[in-house]
């Protein structure tokens, strides 16, 4: 018998929530997908701009915080015909990577990070980074509600900013976040499944509930995050009892949650 069997399992996921849906149903259990993400939300002017201006003034330092954003800002380059000075500018910049989609965006164009997080979460890169105090001009790549923290941070710690912010996230679906926090709060499901804080922060955001949501998540509905940063998150909002896997990938997750499950 499956670990997940008879377990309703909730997925807040955009992107990739089908195949998780289908991860969680070869694992004996029922799945219903919440997308509280909100649309992403590409801005090609924004993208087209950033991209010229990093050619023509390159940056010392370059942060890059996720791999759409980086497809982003390549296929503004390629829009504009300078994919070659574009990635030739970031060969010869020192580049600050978390995420393995950054990663792997990098290797498919021959980069390679002089820092790297290892275990994906921002307070990490920014440590490594408060020990190089050579060459302060800084590119960061970002997109979240966060990048204005993020970007004080680093300008604490003695760097010249440029923010490129290719994308960004529209506020979700309300009669969909409505319904989360419903199953959640009447314990309808036995686990909620996250892979972005993201999604965290637009269920906790400006909700009424959100004491009752977390009580849930004491009490009886367990939240599951693909990774430390959105463990993380989950902290932030009281809640102390995620479950997270050891690798932080879908499969990982969904075969972790099932013997945790059958124990």
């Amino acid at each position: 018998m499956s670990g997940l069997n008879d377990k309703k399992i909730g997925v807040a996921a955009a992107r990739n929530s089908e195949a998780i849906a289908k991860l969680i149903q070869n694992n004996g259990g029922t799945s219903f997908i919440y997308s509280v993400q909100g649309e992403q939300v590409l801005d090609e002017e924004v993208s087209r701009k950033n991209v010229l201006d990093f050619i023509r003034d390159p940056f010392d330092q370059v942060l890059l915080t996720t791999g759409i954003g980086l497809e982003t800002l390549e296929k503004a380059a390629n829009d504009l015909d300078c994919l070659s000075d574009f990635i030739g500018n970031l060969r010869n910049s020192k580049l600050a990577i978390r995420g393995s989609k950054t990663a792997n965006w990098l290797k498919r164009h021959s980069l390679s990070p002089k820092f790297v997080s290892e275990d994906g979460t921002m307070e990490s890169l920014l440590a490594q980074l408060a020990l190089d105090d050579d060459n302060n001009r800084l590119f960061l790549q970002a997109y979240s509600q966060d990048e204005a923290v993020l970007k004080k941070q680093l300008e604490h710690q003695g760097y010249a900013v440029y923010l490129s912010k290719p994308y960004e996230y529209m506020e979700p679906d309300l009669t969909i976040m409505t319904a989360l926090r419903k199953q959640i709060i009447t314990r309808s499901l036995d686990a909620v499944v996250f892979t972005s804080k993201t999604q965290i922060q637009n269920l906790f955001k400006g909700s009424s509930e959100a004491e009752e949501l977390t009580a849930a998540f004491h009490d009886h509905v367990l939240p599951v995050g693909v990774g430390k940063v959105t463990t993380a998150e989950l902290r932030k909002n009281g809640v102390t009892t995620a479950f997270h896997p050891g690798k932080p990938k879908m499969g990982a997750m969904i075969v972790e949650l099932a013997n945790f499950f059958s124990h």
